[in-house]
């Protein structure tokens, strides 16, 4: 494949993350889409309106040959798909979680790695400059840490049903957890040794064994700890709905967000306003030598510019032949942590690691 040639592009599950990506395809010339798949066909955007719809990924992924697969289905199937298409020689792009079980994660990372191809995982806060700073910062202050984060959305109409949707086969622990333990990782570098989880169901609209509240500890070898709470419906609170905060002995660093801002917007579960950096040093009398800097983040990239910028990354990974391995093994590693504490929730146990 000549560096000239786009990379021909099979593109399935059109939700919202599919279509987003779909349209950082569509407007990126290093890419050409060869087709999308969806079970049903679904109103798009104009700009993917000339694009044919194929119902089976597997029957799309045999006739149109792609160079690479890009899967936003639900997470139930990232597995078998990304697996048959390195079998069929694809580079894969799969959105997160990378898939339901550790086991199933491994198989993925094996099977990109026996056909000596690329896998990037959709981790859109690895993408986004603001979040590179807030870890850039709190790496600086040193550990121990302690992390507090969350992300609840008060969901109603299309966007309850969405979330309805992936809780058949995912809790939101697990399916947005993995960005934020990802980020917990990427600060301390230190392995997770222990997880405990709780979760409670506040909804007759999901299963029975399912649950649309939850909240996570895990406790890291370097002595830092940290917690990550999630709730998705119409009954969740906006009363600080967006966390993220880390400490450690030498001060905090935190995203302060926009006081009007709405927890089911999507642009909000990205975007940082202000991050504040607070020293914890004190002088003669005991008071605080600096005052709190707050530094601005203006000009941030959108939902649609940070999902361009991941494709970007997944451009560059093909052509450059970049190495993917501390990627593919941190998305494992996150995954395997969120998935602690899903056990944790069903059987009332912390799990060791």
């Amino acid at each position: 494949m000549s560096q000239e040639k786009p990379i021909r592009v099979l593109v399935a599950g059109l939700g919202n993350m599919g279509r987003s990506h779909a349209l950082a395809y569509h407007n990126n010339p290093g890419f050409e889409i060869v087709g999308l798949v969806n079970r049903s066909t679904p109103e798009l955007e104009p700009a993917l309106q000339g694009y044919a719809v194929h119902p089976d990924f597997t029957t799309a992924l045999a006739e149109l040959k792609p160079d690479l697969c890009s899967i936003n289905t639900y997470s139930d199937s990232h597995a078998d798909y990304a697996v048959a298409a390195f079998e069929a020689g694809c580079h894969v792009f799969v959105e997160k979680p990378l898939a339901t079980t550790v086991a199933d994660a491994e198989r993925v990372v094996a099977a990109a790695e026996k056909a000596g191809r690329k896998l990037v995982i959709g981790y859109i806060l690895r993408h986004h400059p603001s979040w590179v700073k807030l870890i850039e910062e709190a790496r600086k202050l040193g550990p121990p840490y302690v992390f507090r984060m969350n992300l609840n959305q008060q969901s109603n109409g299309p966007t309850w049903a969405t979330h309805k949707s992936l809780m058949r086969t995912t809790s939101p622990i697990v399916d947005c957890g993995v960005h934020y333990v990802d980020v917990m990782c990427q600060i301390t570098d230190a392995r997770a040794v222990e997880v405990r989880g709780m979760g409670l169901r506040l909804s007759d609209e999901i299963a029975a064994g399912m649950y649309n509240y939850g909240h996570l500890q895990v406790f890291f070898e370097d002595g830092s700890v940290g917690w990550y709470e999630a709730g998705w419906g119409p009954m969740i609170s906006e009363t600080a709905f967006f966390v993220k905060d880390v400490m450690s002995p030498n001060g905090a660093v935190s995203i302060v967000m926009d006081p009007n801002a709405k927890s089911d917007d999507i642009d909000t579960h990205t975007k940082t306003s202000v991050i504040r950096l607070h020293t914890a040093e004190t002088g003669p009398d005991g008071k605080f030598i600096r005052p709190d800097q707050d530094m601005r983040m203006t000009g941030e990239p959108g939902h649609q510019a940070l999902c361009d910028l991941e494709q970007a990354f997944m451009l560059r990974a093909i052509r450059e032949d970049l190495n993917l391995d501390r990627h593919m093994a941190d998305a494992v590693a996150s995954l395997r942590i969120c998935l602690a504490a899903d056990e944790s929730v069903r059987t009332g146990q912390p799990v060791r690691l």
